[in-house]
C-alpha cells in the first residue's frame, strides 16, 4: 500500500479517548467495547472509570490509561505524584499528565523538571506522557518543555488536552519530534477527526494519536487501503 497507513498498524497507534466529565458508565463501556473490536492500543478515560474499564477490557490487549491534573495542569508536584500513584493502583497502564504551563512561562524550569520527575517516579516504570497544551505556548516554550520532559524521563510528549482553544497541528508535531529525537514518543491529540488529518500527524512524526473519532479514522484508513 504505497503512501498508505495500514489500518491494523494505525489501530495500534490510537488511544481511544473519552474524557468528558459528564460521560456515563454506558458511554465508557461502549468505548471499551469499541476498543476491543478494533484492537486500539488503549482507552483513555478519567481515573474514576479505571476499575470498571479494567474489568471490561480483561482478556484483550487494550490498555486502560488515564489523565493527571486534567485539564488545567495545576497542582503541586506532590499532588500530581499522589494522583499518579492512585491511578496506578486503580489499574492505569499509562499516565498522561498535564504540564504546569505557568512554570514554563515564568522560566521556573527546575520546578517543571521536579514535577515531571516525581510523576515518572510515581508511575513505577509505566509510560508517562506529558501534555504540553501547545496552543498556549510559543515555539521556544514548546522546545524548552520538550527538552525538560525528555530529561525527566517521560515516554511521550503530547500536544493537547482537547479542552483548550485548539489541538494538534502538523507544525507542533514536527517541532516536538525534532526536539525529542527518536528516543521518546510524540502523541498528537485534539481536533483530529478524520483519516487525512491523522495521516498528516503520523507523517509529521507522531507515533501515538489521542482520538475520540477513532472509528471514523480507522474506517477511512481501510477505505484508502481498498478494504471498504
Amino acid at each position: 500500500m504505497t503512501n498508505s497507513v495500514q489500518p491494523e498498524k494505525l489501530a495500534q497507534l490510537i488511544d481511544h479517548t473519552l474524557l468528558r466529565p459528564e460521560a456515563t458508565e454506558a458511554e465508557v463501556r461502549k468505548l471499551c467495547d469499541e476498543a476491543r473490536e478494533h484492537n486500539f492500543k488503549t482507552v483513555c478515560i478519567l481515573a474514576k472509570w479505571l476499575p470498571k474499564a479494567t474489568e471490561w477490557l480483561k482478556g484483550s490487549a487494550v490498555l486502560p490509561i488515564t489523565v493527571i491534573a486534567f485539564p488545567s495542569g495545576e497542582g503541586a508536584p506532590e499532588a500530581k505524584a499522589a494522583e499518579t500513584r492512585e491511578a496506578v493502583a486503580a489499574g492505569a497502564k499509562e499516565i498522561d499528565v498535564v504540564l504546569n504551563r505557568q512554570w514554563i512561562k515564568e522560566k521556573n524550569y527546575q520546578q517543571t523538571y521536579n514535577e515531571l520527575y516525581q510523576t515518572v517516579t510515581a508511575a513505577k516504570g509505566l509510560p508517562v506522557k506529558v501534555i504540553l497544551e501547545t496552543s498556549e505556548l510559543n515555539d521556544l516554550e514548546k522546545t524548552i518543555a520538550c527538552a525538560i520532559a525528555k530529561a525527566a524521563g517521560v515516554a511521550f510528549v503530547k500536544t493537547s488536552t482537547g479542552f483548550s482553544k485548539s489541538g494538534a497541528t502538523e507544525a507542533d508535531v514536527r517541532l516536538m519530534r525534532a526536539v525529542v529525537g527518536e528516543e521518546i514518543g510524540v502523541k498528537a491529540s485534539g481536533g483530529i477527526r478524520d483519516f487525512a488529518t491523522a495521516k498528516k500527524m503520523i507523517e509529521a512524526g507522531a507515533n501515538r494519536l489521542g482520538l475520540s473519532a477513532s472509528i471514523a479514522i480507522v474506517t477511512g484508513a481501510k477505505a484508502e487501503a481498498g478494504g471498504y
